[in-house]
């Protein structure tokens, strides 16, 4: 069933939530990680994608992002299908100690919808909203930033290496992404 969260407007900014299904913490390994910033590489160079912020928490992920180049939404549904496909397949040819109950669960959840095949990944939603006011951008880039902060992983935000607040702070992060000019704080 769709949510209000969806992509309107394709080439206004966008906050979006990808959430893993079950809330499973797969983002906590590495190679998981690699594969959403490998992808959302490819996604800029070859799709327009434009990320202001972003940061890959143990099982769902923000972005603050935007394209003029191509929708917003299909880069999106791309990327999901991408990266559910790579992780699946990772998990399922690696040494990965959660197997099992991962892919049963995967697989469940693929059977309470039609639309998927044999596992599914991400939610079906995007939870994106339209950011459209510079304090509704502030707030979105604090939300973003702080996340591992308020998780208890780091104590500042620019400490976190999956994460856009290392650029925010003046260094250089994963992935390239478009700063949008403010002034840095960092939070205690």
């Amino acid at each position: 069933m769709p949510t209000g969260y969806q992509i309107k407007e394709q080439d206004k900014l966008h906050f979006v939530t990808l959430q893993v299904v079950e809330w499973v913490d797969i983002f906590s390994r590495q190679k998981y990680r690699d594969i959403i910033i490998d992808n959302l590489s490819y996604c800029q160079k070859n799709k327009g994608l434009e990320i202001y912020a972003w940061v890959i928490m143990s099982n769902h992920i923000h972005l603050l992002v935007k394209s003029e180049k191509e929708e917003l939404s299909n880069i999106m549904r791309d990327f999901k299908s991408y990266t559910s496909k790579k992780i699946i397949d990772e998990i399922d040819s690696c040494n990965e100690s959660r197997k099992e109950w991962m892919l049963k669960l995967f697989k469940d959840s693929a059977f309470k919808h039609k639309r998927n095949s044999e596992y599914q990944f991400w939610t079906h939603e995007n939870h994106a909203e339209h950011v459209f006011s510079n304090s509704f951008i502030e707030q979105k880039l604090d939300y973003i930033h702080n996340n591992p902060v308020r998780a208890g992983i780091v104590e500042k935000p620019e400490e976190y290496k999956y994460s856009s607040a290392k650029d925010y702070a003046g260094e250089n992060g994963l992935l390239q992404i478009e700063t949008i000019m403010r002034q840095w704080k960092t939070y205690k």
